[in-house]
Formats: structure tokens, C-alpha cells, sequence
């Protein structure tokens, strides 16, 4: 009886351990450039208390998977292929928890060169890329089963002839405000955000131009990626060519700047990311080209405004990274050192500390969450 008893409790301790486990786990994706015969979409399992990832299975065939959108229930994954027209197109996967296995359901084209971001809804009803060289977005509405239709495309113009970078328009971002009722679109060609009003009906999210259209900023600026701060009154802008970060403050879905403040202080045009911590106290922002690495700001709670709190260098060309929702640690995806840093974050400080828990991934670009 005694040996049964023993038996029965480690059985016990096996099955409460192995919960412990799996809720201090997620799902981690990495997208990334590579050849369509090459692993393109690395999945992992990474222990947010413990700061390690271990690799579970990988994707290829698809070219140059260089921003994947997760679905909230974590039950589909959507890749752009990064690449010209007519090849440039979106892939639709099912995602398998159990056993960590992507399923290609369908494709679409973007009819857009060159898509280098993708939001999906928080429901799963629509989707959109910004296409770089396409001057473009492409919304596509999300069948019931995951599905992607056709693309409507919102085509742009304008630019500064003869300039370098912003002689016609570069869209490269899209995303939705807090609530949910417009989306935006980072055009860095033309130095203005564009507004629309998500409009739900039975048969699903269509979009109506804003009022205004779009929002100015100042020439030159390059917007890139925006964040919401988590009480969802104010945004942050990370501008690609001016460097500097644009703090605004969000109103029924107007945007005002009311400080403009420096990331990129070497000015090699080089600025990538920005993301918040979950507790809304600090802000990072990547830079790449020179002083590869991530600037550090704290956040005022009163008036949302930034102070710069230090910089951490990292490997070479550092774009897109995350924050782990505990705020424990950020990931930054280095293309150029193959390689994803896994950085403590100091929670007083809002400084980070390099694990050296390095996950080794080819020319890594993109990473999302999504639960065990």
C-alpha cells in the first residue's frame, strides 16, 4: 500500500510540475528571410521565468516570410512573402498546438511589391499588409475557417522627387487603436499616417476613409512602426530616416504629436522597432546601420511623455524584437548576426541585461507569441 502511495504521489508531482511548465511556456515564432527551400518560419517553445527557448519544428517553402500576424486564439498564423510583384503574396496557416505543426490552407496575392508587415483583427475577420514598394496596402477579408480572399488594394501617391527615399510613397506598417475602431497605415515615403474607420457588419470589417484622410509630419521624418501605450491614450512613433521617436496623444481616433524625441542620436537613418513594457513604465526603440543596438526611454505616467534612460548595444542590424508578457525579458532579432539576444529587463531601471541565452537563427527579422 505504502509503494502505491509513493507511485500515486509521484505521478502527482510529475503532473503539477509539468503544468508549472507549460504555463510559464509559449509559443515563440520567428520569421525570417530565407529561400522557399529553406526554413523560413522557425517555431520554439520559450520559458518566460527562465529566459530559454528550445526549438521545436521548422517551415519552408515560402520565400523571404519576413513579418508574421498571429491570430488571438492562436489557432492561425498568416506570413507575408516579402517579394516583388506578381510573386508577393500573403500565406494562410493552421496551427496545430499540440503537436506545433503549421498547415498551408491558402494563399492570396497582395498585388504589392514587397510586403513587409501584416495586422490581423483581434477576431480574425480581416487582414492587411503594408507593401513597401508597392506604395500600397492590401486588405483581405478572413473567411470563417481562416481562409484569406482576395485583396482590396488602397494604392497612395506622392513623394519628394529626387530624394533617396521618399521620392514616392513606402508603406510600413498597419494597425488598428485601441479600440478597435480605425485603422493606420505608416506611409514613410510621404511623411503621413493614413486613417480609416473600421466598419462591422454582417458580412464582416470593411474600412471608410477617415476623417481627416491622414495625419502630416514633418519632412523627413520616415514614419515606421507605431505602439500604443497600454492605457490607450497615447501612441509612439518610431521614424525610420529622423530617428526620433514621436510621442502622441490619441483622441476618438485623431493623433497629436506633443513631443518629438531622439532614438537614433548618430543619424544614420537607421531606426526599426518600438515596443512598450506591459506595466507602461518604458520604451524601447531599435536602431540599426551604426550603433546597432536598442535606446531606452522611461515614460511619464502623468502626460505619457518620454525621458531617454540608456542604450543597449546588440548584434548587427537589430529590427524587429518583443517584450514577454510578464516584462521579464525583451528578444531582439539581429538579421545580420543570425541570431536572437534574449535580454533581462531591469524593472526598476527599465535597463537591459544580456542573458547570452542566444536562440541561432538565419537572418531572423520578425517574432510573435502566442500560448502553449
Amino acid at each position: 500500500m505504502s509503494v502505491l502511495k509513493y507511485f500515486l504521489a509521484g505521478l502527482l508531482i510529475m503532473a503539477i510540475t509539468s503544468c508549472m511548465q507549460k504555463e510559464s511556456e509559449l509559443y515563440l515564432f520567428v520569421g525570417s528571410y530565407a529561400d522557399a527551400s529553406e526554413p523560413g518560419i522557425n517555431l520554439y517553445r520559450f520559458d518566460v521565468e527562465k529566459g530559454t527557448a528550445v526549438p521545436v519544428k521548422s517551415l519552408s517553402g515560402i520565400q523571404d516570410p519576413s513579418y508574421l500576424a498571429v491570430s488571438q486564439d492562436g489557432k492561425f498564423v498568416y506570413s507575408v512573402s516579402e517579394t516583388a510583384v506578381p510573386d508577393a503574396k500573403v500565406c494562410a496557416y493552421s496551427f496545430d498546438k499540440s503537436t506545433g505543426t503549421l498547415s498551408l490552407m491558402n494563399e492570396q496575392k497582395t498585388d504589392g511589391s514587397a510586403p513587409c508587415y501584416i495586422w490581423v483583427d483581434s477576431k480574425c475577420r480581416m487582414a492587411a499588409t503594408a507593401n513597401y514598394n508597392g506604395g500600397s496596402i492590401s486588405v483581405f477579408p478572413i473567411s470563417a475557417d481562416g481562409t484569406l480572399q482576395p485583396a482590396k488594394v488602397y494604392a497612395y501617391e506622392g513623394g519628394t522627387p529626387g530624394s533617396e527615399r521618399q521620392a514616392v510613397p513606402h508603406l510600413h506598417c498597419v494597425y488598428t487603436s485601441p479600440d478597435g475602431n480605425y485603422l493606420y497605415a505608416n506611409d514613410l515615403g510621404t511623411d503621413r499616417i493614413y486613417k480609416y474607420e473600421i466598419i462591422a457588419s454582417g458580412e464582416g470589417l470593411s474600412l471608410r476613409e477617415g476623417t481627416p484622410a491622414s495625419f502630416g509630419l514633418p519632412a523627413g521624418e520616415g514614419p515606421r512602426h507605431t505602439v500604443f501605450h497600454p492605457n490607450g491614450k497615447w501612441a509612439y512613433l518610431i521614424s525610420e530616416l529622423s530617428g526620433r521617436v514621436a510621442v502622441m496623444n490619441y483622441d476618438k481616433g485623431n493623433l497629436t504629436p506633443v513631443q518629438f524625441i531622439e532614438a537614433d542620436t548618430l543619424h544614420v537613418s537607421g531606426s526599426g522597432d518600438i515596443h512598450i513594457t506591459p506595466d507602461g513604465r518604458f520604451l524601447y526603440a531599435s536602431n540599426r546601420l551604426k550603433g546597432d543596438g536598442i535606446a531606452i526611454f522611461s515614460i511619464d505616467q502623468a502626460d505619457g511623455q518620454l525621458t531617454k534612460a540608456g542604450y543597449q548595444l546588440t548584434g548587427i542590424h537589430p529590427r524587429n524584437f518583443i517584450i514577454t508578457p510578464n516584462g521579464k525579458f525583451l528578444l531582439c532579432a539581429c538579421r545580420d548576426s543570425n541570431v536572437v539576444q534574449v535580454y533581462e529587463i531591469d524593472k526598476q531601471s527599465g535597463l537591459l541585461k544580456d542573458t547570452g541565452k542566444n536562440i541561432r537563427v538565419s537572418k531572423p527579422v520578425c517574432l510573435k507569441f502566442t500560448n502553449i
